[in-house]
């Protein structure tokens, strides 16, 4: 089976290209820079301009699964210009990939889609699922509403659409791990604000197996991706400077702070999702990493 998929070069299009490709599955891959484009028997690559509205058409040759994980980065600071790119970056990927698509013979059964948590309510102690329709409304809950949307078309063209809410994203390299523990790592680490916020997270490992196990189960609907447990900022906090034998004496870190700091993105610190993925658990996956004591031994 051929699979597309944007934003391969990416924290997680990177580690899912090489598992598929582990698997034995062929890859084509849709890239915005020239000199990433590779043409290898089972790996391939595709130029496109989503901003230009431009596209190789031959990126859809054979493909059964298109996987769309291209959007930019929210882990920068949210001046106003960039919120748009965060925005757009969601609406004219899928926009541009729906109308070619729309426009050749194709076999593309299913479309794959990233997503995020933020579009669930503040919540510390009600458990959020999949099958809850109360949203919030700030910056973040915007961008998955649009996100969601743009992968939803897809189901005009009698394609099953999986959306994937991904929770923040462990890795040993890259993404928001390796900035977690470095303060702690460097004594300075503190607990921010009152630290009850509820921090919904996922190894790597199993966030890249969520997304085989969707294709390979010809899955559609919304799933959360998120470990089973989790676990408060204080509580994660403490876990990580345990692991890494490093004290915690400086006092807790105010909020405001960090807005001065990091702006509007500070949200991403303080706002607290308590989700279930106890959907995705039903239909047979298994985590490997089901709590962050488990995580923290693979990571650390």
């Amino acid at each position: 089976m051929t699979i597309l998929i944007t934003g391969a070069t990416g924290l997680i299009g990177s580690a899912l290209s090489a598992k598929l490709l582990d698997k034995g599955y062929t890859i084509h891959y849709l890239t915005t820079s020239k000199n990433k484009l590779q043409n290898k028997p089972n790996y391939k690559g595709f130029f496109w301009n989503p901003e230009e509205n431009q596209i190789d058409k031959s990126c859809f040759d054979g493909v059964e699964v298109i996987v769309n994980l291209a959007g930019a980065s929210i882990s920068k600071r949210w001046t106003k210009s960039y919120k748009e790119e965060i925005m757009s970056s969601r609406i004219l990927t899928s926009n541009l990939l729906f109308e070619t698509l729309k426009g050749v013979n194709h076999s593309v059964k299913q479309f794959v889609s990233a997503s995020g948590t933020a579009i669930y309510p503040e919540s510390y102690e009600q458990v959020y699922s999949e099958m809850d329709t109360a949203t919030t409304d700030d910056f973040l809950a915007k961008v998955v509403k649009v996100w969601e949307k743009g992968a939803n078309q897809f189901s005009a063209l009698n394609t099953n659409v999986a959306i994937i809410r991904t929770g923040v994203v462990y890795a040993k390299k890259g993404g928001a791990f390796p900035e977690l523990i470095k303060p702690i790592k460097f004594y300075v680490g503190a607990v921010m604000g009152n630290g009850k916020q509820v921090q919904s997270w996922i190894h790597l490992h199993d966030l890249v197996n969520v997304y085989c196990f969707v294709i390979e189960n010809q899955l559609d609907g919304i799933y959360n991706a998120v470990a089973p447990e989790t676990i408060s900022n204080e509580e994660q906090t403490k876990a990580i400077a345990k692991k890494l034998n490093r004290p915690l004496f400086l006092p807790n870190i105010p909020r405001f702070m960090m807005k001065v700091i990091l702006g509007e993105m500070s949200l991403l610190l303080f706002t607290s999702k308590n989700l279930s993925s106890k959907k995705i658990r039903d239909k047979g996956f298994s985590f490997k990493y089901p709590d962050l004591n488990s995580a923290l031994q693979e990571l650390l």
